[in-house]
């Protein structure tokens, strides 16, 4: 009897040995910016055009993910999808400086190893989350700048185009409102935590998060930033744990608001960090990190994935463009809160 009992559990030990532990599904979370997004203020034009495009961008980078490729790729689609359209505040739909012109900042990051590139204040790279990604994986850095990274683009040979390429009108007429909202006060500082500057003239920052077949978590963003911005401000969208975290023992986050709470609140790591120390699940973190956010006045928007496949999406403003799509199932695009 013992002899058998003990082939038995040898047996049992030798299946578990070589089981493989149950894939988790593969998914993708992007967003294209928080803020003050009502139904009374959009058409239903301007709806489908929102819609049409963030369905177009998720389903671009699941097809990625179901072809087996990378969450690196998948981000990495879905973000060069909409910086290339006009409706967001990244690549062609930036926003314009306080002197007309238009900076952009972008990061990626991997999971497993914590890999990440980022870029700020480029002028003209025409996609900069390509760019961020090639600082990541072709140089020794993890953040380049300026002149600096406009020449690095350059030298990867990636497309440049001329500054003007990033023009909007609608952009343009949101610089002409602060313009002269700014001429009202002395104080730039007390007047961006004010209502006389409103959130949704920066709406629009664009992000991805994903996991893909192999388990790896990817994030990515990309934003032209502040409306008016002076002195060459950066925000948290190419900051590592501010607006963009990667990390496989937790989560994957990007993030999109206004930047200096994301920065000083490093809501992104935040997020991941209670996920891994604390035990909360990464849909748990993230709201309790947002709301916190609210009470201190930083507004806007989060997209998760987390390391078993679970994806979500957590704002404390009105609205938050977004859409995800989990393995086997349809897309789903949202834009408003409720």
């Amino acid at each position: 009897m013992k002899l058998q009992l003990a082939v038995v559990v040898a047996l049992n030990l030798l299946f578990l040995s070589q089981a493989k532990a149950a894939p988790v599904p593969f998914g993708i979370v992007i967003h294209g910016g928080a803020g003050t997004i009502s139904r009374d203020s959009m058409t239903p034009v301007q709806q489908q055009a929102y819609e049409t495009t963030l369905k177009h961008a998720v389903d671009s980078g699941y097809q990625v993910l179901a072809n087996g490729g990378s969450s690196l790729d998948a981000v990495s689609a879905a973000v060069v999808i909409l910086e290339d359209s006009p409706l967001f505040n990244a690549g062609k739909g930036a926003v314009y400086t306080y002197d007309g012109k238009h900076e952009l900042d972008a990061a990626i990051m991997r999971g497993d190893n914590r890999g990440a590139g980022a870029v700020a204040g480029v002028t003209t790279v025409k996609n900069p989350i390509k760019l961020a990604r090639a600082v990541m994986e072709r140089s020794e850095h993890v953040l380049l700048a300026g002149q600096g990274a406009e020449l690095f683009a350059k030298e990867q040979q990636l497309e440049l185009v001329k500054n003007n390429y990033f023009d909007t009108e609608f952009r343009y007429q949101a610089l002409q409102k602060a313009l002269k909202a700014l001429s009202k006060t002395p104080h730039q500082a007390q007047l961006r935590l004010s209502p006389a500057f409103p959130l949704e003239w920066n709406v629009g920052t664009v992000g991805a998060v994903a996991i893909d077949q192999q388990g790896l978590l990817a994030a990515a963003t990309s934003t032209g930033g502040m409306t008016a911005k002076r002195y060459g401000r950066i925000g948290d969208a190419p900051l590592i744990g501010a607006g963009t975290f990667a990390d496989n023992q937790s989560c994957a986050v990007s993030a999109t608001g206004h930047g200096e709470f994301f920065i000083r609140y490093q809501v992104a790591g935040d997020i991941c960090a209670r996920v891994r120390y604390q035990g909360k699940s990464a849909s748990v973190a993230a709201d309790e990190v947002m709301q916190e956010l609210k009470t201190v006045g930083g507004l806007g928007g989060v997209i998760v994935v987390d390391n078993k496949g679970g994806l979500s999406w957590h704002l404390n403003s009105e609205g938050m463009y977004r859409a995800k799509r989990q393995q086997g199932k349809a897309a789903e695009v949202a834009i408003f809160k409720d």
